[in-house]
């Protein structure tokens, strides 16, 4: 059976092609993220650094981790998602051909054999491709995170032999993953089924496709309603994974379903497609579900991917917006590279003011024996001049207990330890450890700060200071905001909020570029590569359609109709995924802040959506253009 498998696999390498590239790219980030993951993990943080320096170079290295960490989950996921519906689809084409080999002795375990002969092969070949792929392409992942701010500046993934041998286990272990579905489909073909001319009509939900979709899209709605039932400490960073836990167990129903929503959606379709080509080209679309529905599948993975991570991160952003503005009682904020809050004060017309810095620090923990440190994100405050300026309200203690040795925290950052007021912490601060005492609970937050720290705690050597200012009833605000300028860069509150937002918009930006940019490459080839794959096999049907009256202009027209009608269930199916995380985001954001928030990134949606028509269309006015080259009647004379 493997020489059977090689012999095949020649002959075909043109429908593999897709394939092959799909894996050989999914190498090629496994084995980037792999070596710069390694190297996130072992960097050394250079002797000399001061406290502040080595923690935060420190954060930067772990934060390199966690993104690394995604983009490896993703690439992973993808690459056999499409590899799955390449083999699928490829499978449903040779039913014929495998039926034959039935019908000469074949027994359903060679026939396993043959496709997973064939897929080893794929994965092979690809893995070899991906190695020399994954070269160049660290580097530029390297250069991006560094480039993003990231990783440090220096930042270098050096290559490390053992990564060949696990980007071959990588590259087969796709290959392999994505055709056992299909073989099992194979192995279930009937040997009478190479006597029959329609034996391709086979029945395209099996029980194996019911049981899968209604699983996951099940799963995904209990997953969904657990959200608001869910602890009202929940950490922000657990809302961020929703596209994880609902777009995409939504994104495996769908794909399973799909051949189901096709002909469904095509109904729908009709009712505003008219005239005699619109109409064909929907009945093809219900007459050969499974060929719409593997082109449909890399248009839905992409637009739900892109609108789920996308959406949600804006949600979260736009929730922490809201709740600045709710919290922060002021009219102007001041910038200064000191501790200014005595020198405000004594202008006229000023009521409050408050100074805070952010500090990093360390909170060290054991257990079972084993211990080790967490950094945190503190902001120093004076507490009355705080709550002067800040509507926060602790959930237990009082903020005038915070002084001394001793922090509020918010239970919302790591509601696991379950702290209480009164407890003690160890803390490693400027160099020096010791302990600090829990004086307050803060309620849970969106924007922050989810540690304030006694004043006593100030670390030495601060340069910059944020200052929040309140105005008298009845006070000159040009002239107190002329005295402001003295002192600082002054910006009033709303524009202070809007540019902490514009700054989580960029880092949302950053985030999925480096997250999505590989998967949206991946689902371009795997678009391109469905509606190639489809249309290598419908020579003869649209030489029957040309013998029969139409013109070759028509039946190409009617290709593109067909094409955008696909393209338009997948965007509907991927909207339809992510919306389950964006609302699923906005429904833990409402229980935990009390803040109703949902943002949508219109323009990069709609771009995606015409760019993903465009593919589509221009794939598919090509391969149309092809498959009718050649004189109908010679296609209809003879069997392809």
């Amino acid at each position: 059976m493997l020489l059977l498998a090689w012999n095949t696999f020649r002959e075909r390498w043109q429908v593999f092609a897709g394939a092959i590239l799909t894996v050989c790219l999914g190498v090629a980030l496994v084995q980037s993220s792999l070596l710069a993951l390694v190297a996130a993990a072992t960097a050394p943080i250079p002797a000399g650094l001061g406290p502040e320096a080595a923690l935060a170079l420190q954060g930067a290295y772990d934060g390199a981790l966690t993104l690394l960490s995604m983009v490896l989950a993703l690439a992973a996921f993808v690459a056999v998602f499409i590899v799955a519906s390449t083999f699928g689809f490829t499978v449903a084409q040779r039913r014929r051909e495998l039926a034959l080999l039935r019908l000469t002795g074949a027994s359903r375990g060679q026939v396993r054999a043959l496709l997973t002969g064939e897929a080893v092969l794929l994965g092979l070949v690809g893995s070899v491709l991906g190695i020399v792929l994954g070269l160049p392409v660290a580097r530029f992942q390297t250069w991006l995170l560094v480039r993003l701010d990231f990783a440090p500046d220096g930042f270098a993934a050096p290559w490390r032999p053992w990564v060949v041998a696990v980007s071959l286990g990588t590259g087969v272990l796709i290959a392999v993953l994505g055709v056992l579905a299909a073989s099992r489909r194979a192995a279930a073909i009937r040997p009478q089924e190479a006597l029959r001319e329609g034996a391709g009509a086979a029945q395209v939900m099996t029980v194996s496709r019911w049981v899968l979709g209604l699983v996951f899209t099940a799963g995904a709605g209990v997953l969904f309603a657990l959200f608001p039932a869910g602890d009202a400490a929940m950490p922000v960073w657990f809302v961020q994974l929703t596209p994880f836990l609902v777009t995409v167990p939504l994104v495996i129903g769908f794909a399973a379903l799909a051949p189901l929503i096709v002909p469904l959606a095509a109904g729908l379709l009709g009712l505003v497609c008219r005239g005699a080509l619109g109409e064909l080209a929907l009945a093809n679309l219900r007459s050969d579900a499974r060929r719409s529905a593997a082109t449909a599948a890399p248009v839905m993975v992409l637009f739900a991917f892109v609108a789920g991570i996308g959406g949600t991160l804006a949600t979260v952003g736009e929730a922490g917006r809201q709740e600045l503005h709710d919290t922060v009682d002021g009219d102007f904020t001041v910038a200064a590279d000191r501790d200014a809050a005595a020198a405000i004060a004594g202008i006229d017309g000023v009521a409050a003011v408050s100074a805070q810095t952010e500090a990093t620090f360390e909170l060290a923990f054991a257990e079972a024996g084993a211990s080790w440190y967490v950094a945190g994100l503190g902001t120093v405050v004076d507490p009355a001049a705080y709550g002067a300026t800040h509507a926060v309200a602790p959930v237990a203690g009082d903020l005038a207990d915070l002084s001394g040795a001793s922090v509020a925290v918010s239970p919302s950052e790591d509601y696991e330890r379950d702290w209480r007021v009164g407890d003690t912490l160890r803390m490693r601060l400027g160099g020096e450890e010791f302990d600090v005492r829990v004086a307050a609970l803060l309620p849970p937050t969106v924007a922050g700060p989810h540690y304030l720290l006694s004043p006593d705690l100030l670390p030495e050597g601060v340069v910059s200071w944020d200052h929040v200012v309140r105005l008298a009833d009845g006070a000159d605000r040009d002239a107190v905001a002329a005295r402001l300028a003295e002192i600082g860069e002054v910006s009033t509150v709303d524009e202070w909020v809007d540019a902490r937002a514009a700054a989580d918009e960029r880092l949302t930006r950053d985030i999925m570029i480096v997250l999505l940019g590989m998967t949206m490459l991946y689902t371009a080839i795997a678009i391109v590569n469905a509606v190639v794959i489809a249309a290598s096999n419908r020579r003869r049907e649209f030489a029957a359609a040309r013998v029969t009256g139409l013109g070759r202009g028509q039946v190409v027209w009617l290709a593109l109709l067909e094409s955008q009608a696909v393209v338009a269930i997948g965007l509907v199916l991927g909207a339809l995924a992510a919306a389950g995380s964006v609302l699923g985001a906005a429904v833990a954001l409402r229980h935990l802040v009390g803040i109703a928030a949902v943002s949508v990134q219109w323009p990069l949606l709609v771009g995606l959506a015409v760019g993903a028509a465009v593919v589509v269309g221009a794939t598919s006015l090509v391969t149309a253009l092809s498959a009718t080259r050649t004189p109908p009647i010679r296609l209809v004379a003879s069997r392809e």
